[in-house]
């Protein structure tokens, strides 16, 4: 084992990675941002829900869904929310990115897309 980093609650997300940094929801809800290299806790972002979703990365932004009905976009540097949208449920599906488009489901039944800023693909 080269390093293990705690978050306050379970873990039931998959972690990603991307440009030396691992992000990964907890069920405290807050999504982590850790050195990929030496475990350091980069920054912390409150969700206001058990996260369950597993974060994505395009283009410097971590996108996740959260119980709080809320599917985020964080600034993957500094954490900082960038945007929200408020679903009718709880988001426990994890968000994909693809030909410049987030996609993710709801507990409503329905799948929601996103464009992405231009320049992002």
């Amino acid at each position: 084992m080269l390093w293990k980093a705690a978050t306050k609650s379970y873990i039931h997300s998959s972690p990603a990675v991307a440009n030396g940094v691992v992000y990964i929801g907890s069920t405290d809800g807050n999504l982590y941002a850790f050195s990929a290299v030496t475990g350091k806790q980069l920054w912390i972002t409150n969700t206001g829900g058990s996260i369950f979703s597993s974060p994505t990365v395009a283009n410097g932004v971590v996108y996740v869904g959260s119980q709080s009905n809320k599917l985020y976009a964080l600034d993957a540097e500094t954490g900082t929310i960038l945007w929200t949208y408020t679903t009718g449920r709880p988001i426990d599906s994890s968000p994909t990115v693809a030909n410049g488009m987030v996609y993710v489901g709801s507990w409503d039944g329905k799948v929601y897309a996103f464009g992405l800023p231009p320049g992002a693909a």
